[in-house]
C-alpha cells in the first residue's frame, strides 16, 4: 500500500507539472506570436508545452487506472497492481482523462501542421484550424466529464474543495482555447485570420489557466 500511494503521488506531481510546463509554454508561445516573433519560433515553443500537454494527459490516464478500487462487502479499498493502461468507458472519471489525453494529441496534429509553409486559407483551415477545434472540443467534453465525476452525475458548486477549483480552471482554460480556435480560422474569400489578437490572446489566457490548475493539482493529495 506505501509503495502504491508513494508511485501515484509521484504520478500526480508529474502530471501536475507537465501541466504547469505545457501551459507556460503555450502562453509564451502565444506572446510571442501576439509580438510578430517569426512563426517557427512560436510554433517551437508550442511544440514543446504540447509535448509536456500530452504528458501530462497521459499522466492523468494513469492515474485514473490505478487508483484504488472498492471491494467486498464493507467496501474497503483495494490496490492492484501497477497498470500503465486499461480500458474503462464505464467509468466517468476514465473517460475525462482518456478524451483529455486523445485531446492533446489532436494539439500535436495541429501544431506539427502550423510548420508548413505558405498554405493556401483551405488547406490552412483543413490541416491547422481542424485540428485545433477538434482537440478544443475533446478538452471541453473532458471538463465536462470532470464535472460530473466530481459532481456524481451532477454539476455543483464546492468552492472549498481543491479538486473542484482545478477542475473549474481547467474548463475556463478549454473555453478560451475554444474563443481562440473560433478566432483563428482563415476566411477563405481573403485569406486572413478572423481575429489574430483574439486568436493569440485567447490561447495566452486560456494556457495560463491550465498552468494554474496544474499548480494547484500539485497540492492535491491522490487516494492510495
Amino acid at each position: 500500500m506505501r509503495k502504491s500511494g508513494e508511485r501515484a503521488r509521484r504520478t500526480n506531481a508529474a502530471a501536475a507539472t507537465s501541466f504547469v510546463l505545457g501551459g507556460s509554454l503555450f502562453a509564451a508561445g502565444a506572446a510571442l506570436a501576439q509580438s510578430g516573433a517569426e512563426a517557427t519560433l512560436y510554433c517551437s515553443v508550442y511544440l514543446a508545452g504540447g509535448f509536456f500537454f500530452s504528458c501530462g494527459g497521459y499522466a492523468s490516464v494513469l492515474l485514473v487506472v490505478n487508483r484504488p478500487r472498492q471491494s467486498g462487502p464493507g467496501g474497503e479499498l483495494r490496490t492492484e497492481p501497477w497498470r500503465w493502461f486499461a480500458r474503462e468507458p464505464e467509468r466517468i472519471e476514465w473517460l475525462s482523462a482518456a478524451v483529455l489525453f486523445v485531446g492533446t494529441l489532436v494539439f500535436a496534429i495541429n501544431i506539427v501542421d502550423s510548420f508548413f509553409q505558405d498554405l493556401g486559407a483551405v488547406q490552412e483551415d483543413r490541416l491547422v484550424w481542424s485540428p485545433d477545434v477538434i482537440g478544443c472540443v475533446l478538452f471541453l467534453l473532458s471538463g465536462h466529464l470532470a464535472i460530473l465525476e466530481i459532481g456524481h452525475g451532477r454539476r455543483v458548486f464546492r468552492p472549498a474543495e481543491l479538486e473542484w477549483w482545478i477542475v473549474v480552471v481547467n474548463q475556463l482554460g478549454s473555453v478560451l482555447f475554444m474563443v481562440a480556435a473560433i478566432a483563428s480560422f482563415v476566411e477563405p474569400g481573403s485569406g486572413s485570420v478572423v481575429n489574430f489578437g483574439i486568436s493569440n490572446w485567447g490561447t495566452l489566457t486560456g494556457a495560463l489557466c491550465f498552468a494554474l490548475a496544474g499548480l494547484m493539482q500539485e497540492f492535491e493529495r491522490p487516494p492510495a
